[in-house]
């Protein structure tokens, strides 16, 4: 949350720097002003810092940002090697929704939980493992047929990121062989 309300400052930062910038440019071309060295400067730093940013973000994305809160009973694969749990994380505050994570743990390790499944939540939304190792996720609204976000996924090698994040991540390149996202229509 505070870091992207950082972004967000730097970007407005940055681009009323840029306005001024072109303004003064334009002075320096048409009235033969004094070229604005410095302002180039902080202009061209701010933009460099704001892809540095969004590279950052973009490539080193893991999912320890999202914290949420346990929303249903964890659920266990028949075997009993794996449990899912499902956690809520609300956003955007009154008019904003809620992000939905998935993470299963291996029972009897020590291991920590890893992400399986990240999206935006549905009306209906539920857990079931087909097998031992695959679990079924549902997350759809009836009356919206293109909110569809479900996923059969094998939880030791599959991941699901709505916005495909993950799929970007090279820190989770090595823990996935399989990445889906949202194919928008």
């Amino acid at each position: 949350m505070l870091m992207g309300l950082v972004v967000l400052f730097l970007f407005l930062f940055t681009v009323v720097l840029c306005c001024i910038f072109i303004v003064r440019f334009g002075m320096f071309i048409l009235k033969k002003k004094p070229f604005p060295k410095k302002l180039s400067a902080f202009c061209l730093a701010g933009i460099v810092t704001l892809l540095i940013i969004s590279g950052y973000q973009t490539y080193f994305f893991t999912f320890d940002e999202t914290k949420g809160n346990i929303n249903q009973e964890p659920v266990e694969s028949p075997n009993g090697t794996y449990t899912a749990v499902r956690y809520d994380l609300p956003y955007g505050g009154a008019a904003g929704g809620v992000n939905v994570r998935v993470q299963v743990r291996e029972n009897g390790t020590n291991n920590d939980p890893g992400t399986v499944y990240f999206a935006d939540a549905k009306r209906q939304f539920q857990l079931e493992w087909e097998d031992n190792s695959t679990l079924k996720v549902t997350n759809k609204s009836l009356e919206y047929p293109d909110s569809n976000r479900s996923v059969e996924l094998d939880v030791e090698d599959e991941v699901y990121h709505e916005t495909g994040r993950a799929c970007k991540s090279w820190l989770l390149k090595d823990e996935y062989d399989t990445c889906y996202q949202h194919e928008s229509s």
